[in-house]
């Protein structure tokens, strides 16, 4: 199928890109990667009456840091995250988990805000801004803001954010010391969404006992799932198999997935507990490392 007729707008600077959105209001989407847009409009379930391309704003495509944060631009390509230096320096589980988004190709194109804002709870991208506490800077004609992951992700494929705003780019607290990350997930073929994924991030002293921790979870829930109930089981400890048996407890009770035709909830539960167990281990280990 083809998409419905539509006017197109391509600004080159934020304020004009602000313009057109304040003007469509509803009626309008915005358009980068177009990875899940472009379907979307093919298969008829939206059908915008403009779509503003904000390939021209070379302004939103930087990924910069200070001593405290990791700055990206909602226009950076997925590929230029996944093979940054500066990235892979402040804020390595991002360059870890990059590469499983989609293919190769997938990540030429894709854009890091495109799939923040699409909000699919089996996403690495929006896992991983939960598990980092990572914010997102908000513009409109009128007013910039700042949103905590945490209150940015409302439900299934639904934000924060209105029609007439624009994602401008995200911000990740860096993290120094004795640090350890991993993320793994489980999905049928390489470049599919995940059926489960999960992501930690730790901080230990010099005892090795965990002094820091974020656990979150994708797949499960209708937006990225922090299991915040870890930090009080594990800081202060060394992680043990005994530890691990209850965090994935805890994960146990708080996950609710629903079944589909990919999987069962009993088995996105299982594996919950199971990607639960791998990500505690190699993150400890990696921070004693």
């Amino acid at each position: 199928m083809k998409p419905a007729k539509f006017d197109y707008h391509r600004p080159t600077t934020v304020p004009e890109a602000l313009s057109l959105l304040e003007t469509a209001g509803f009626d309008g989407k915005i358009i980068a990667g177009g990875q899940s847009l472009v379907p979307i409009m093919n298969m008829r379930l939206s059908a915008p009456e403009c779509l503003i391309d904000i390939n021209g704003l070379n302004d939103l495509n930087f990924i910069e840091a200070d001593d405290k944060t990791l700055r990206i631009g909602t226009l950076t390509r997925q590929s230029k995250v996944e093979t940054s230096a500066l990235v892979k320096e402040k804020c390595g589980l991002l360059s870890e988990a990059v590469p499983y988004i989609g293919h190769l190709q997938t990540r030429n194109r894709g854009t890091i805000g495109g799939s923040i804002v699409h909000a699919d709870p089996s996403a690495e991208l929006p896992l991983l801004l939960m598990t980092l506490n990572g914010s997102l800077k908000i513009a409109s004609a009128d007013e910039t803001r700042v949103v905590q992951a945490e209150d940015f992700f409302l439900t299934y494929l639904t934000t924060d954010m209105m029609p007439t705003e624009l994602l401008t780019e995200i911000q990740i607290p860096i993290w120094e010391g004795r640090i350890g990350c991993s993320f793994q997930e489980i999905s049928r073929r390489h470049g599919d969404f995940a059926l489960v994924a999960a992501a930690c991030q730790l901080k230990l002293d010099d005892s090795d006992l965990i002094s820091d921790v974020r656990l979150a979870l994708g797949g499960v829930e209708a937006i990225p799932l922090l299991i915040e109930d870890v930090k009080d089981a594990l800081c202060g400890e060394k992680l043990s198999p005994l530890l691990i048996n209850k965090v994935t407890e805890i994960v146990e009770t708080r996950v609710e997935p629903e079944s589909d035709l990919h999987a069962s909830a009993e088995y996105r539960t299982h594996l919950a507990k199971i990607l639960t167990s791998r990500v505690l281990k190699q993150a400890y280990e990696r921070a004693k490392g």
